[in-house]
């Protein structure tokens, strides 16, 4: 199935896809409520990062 994809036809597929990401995107930040955060605030309540910095520490003191 792979030989001489035609270039067009990767770079339609491409835009379609790129196309999904962005629907996805905009569907995702209607439904969390935060509208036109600025980048990085969006997950200002979530736990998980301090929790990935604790387990890296804990690694790290191990060493």
């Amino acid at each position: 199935m792979m030989e001489n994809q035609d270039p067009q036809e990767l770079l339609k597929q491409k835009h379609e896809l790129d196309e999904h990401k962005r629907q996805f995107t905009n569907f995702a930040r209607s439904v969390s409520g935060h509208g036109e955060a600025e980048a990085g605030q969006e997950f200002s309540t979530d736990r998980v990062p301090d929790d990935q910095n604790r387990m890296k520490s804990v690694e790290n003191r191990r060493d």
